[in-house]
């Protein structure tokens, strides 16, 4: 019966989706909303032998999670709502994260569209003649000016926040402009890994302050290290030849001849020989 073989094709989907789970140190769930077909086409042929990415059903995600029985990978179910990508790999989560970032890009926005940061339109020549553009651009908020037969706009102007929806009008406008407000990409909603389970907010890193701050603890970290005198694989040699600095110093203050102390107290003798000379030349004067 079709009913039967049905069932039957079910079943063997969630049977591979087990074996994908076991396989896999990482399992992350990403939002398939106004991801393109080609975009994420481009993405399994970038990351091919570094993540396997599948398209599957929430309910047979579902089903397989219910018959593996493991508490902690029962977290998924919380993420799997709307259309979503799932992503198998023994990655780093956080370096697959900084990858579907980095996939991503700015396109012209439609009506709906979320915007992807603050737009600031610029004061700027439109290259538009006057006309209705004019009534068009004051209705989203931009201040205009005619000038040599081209519509400027007058000031630089925020015509919507980022997280903000962009309406029919503003985004006529910016598709008229060539401004392009929204990105698409595959959005990171959540990572199970290792019994770890780590939401989207916590995957995004900024990586220039993550290195400046890294930097900055490793050159406190030295410096502590240096006026304490813990001796590491980095601090020994600054270390001894600042041991050796206040040695020499010490031997000088101290008038001990070396090898090395030798030249400096012949010449610390010298100059208080020429300083007393000096002195006594100027009593007997």
């Amino acid at each position: 019966m079709p009913s039967q073989q049905v069932l039957q094709q079910k079943s063997n989907e969630v049977e591979a989706i087990k074996n994908i789970f076991k396989e896999y140190k990482s399992i992350g769930i990403a939002s398939l909303q106004k991801v393109r077909a080609s975009q994420l086409q481009e993405l399994k042929k970038s990351m091919k032998g570094q993540v396997y990415l599948r398209v599957l059903k929430n309910t047979l995600i579902k089903i397989a999670l219910e018959e593996l029985n493991q508490e902690e990978l029962k977290k998924l179910e919380e993420y799997l709502e709307g259309s979503n990508v799932f992503l198998f790999t023994d990655l780093n989560p956080f370096k697959l994260a900084i990858m579907l970032e980095k996939g991503k890009v700015k396109t012209t926005a439609k009506a709906g569209d979320i915007a992807a940061d603050d737009v600031v339109i610029p004061s700027s020549n439109t290259g538009q003649p006057p006309g209705p553009v004019i009534s068009q651009l004051n209705a989203v908020g931009l201040p205009t000016r005619i000038e040599n037969g081209s519509v400027w706009i007058s000031k630089d102007t925020l015509v919507v926040r980022k997280g903000e929806v962009i309406n029919d009008r503003l985004a006529g406008v910016l598709s008229k402009l060539g401004i392009k407000a929204v990105e698409l990409g595959i959005s990171m909603r959540a990572v199970y890994d290792n019994g770890l389970m780590i939401s989207g907010d916590q995957l995004k890193i900024d990586v220039a302050a993550t290195k400046c701050t890294v930097e900055t603890s490793n050159q406190e970290a030295f410096a502590l290290a240096l006026e304490i005198a813990y001796t590491t694989q980095d601090t020994i040699k600054p270390l001894l030849q600042r041991a050796h600095q206040k040695a020499v110093a010490l031997s000088v203050g101290a008038a001990i001849p070396t090898k090395e102390t030798i030249a400096d107290l012949i010449r610390k003798a010298n100059a208080e020989a020429t300083s007393l000379n000096t002195k006594a030349k100027s009593k007997v004067a």
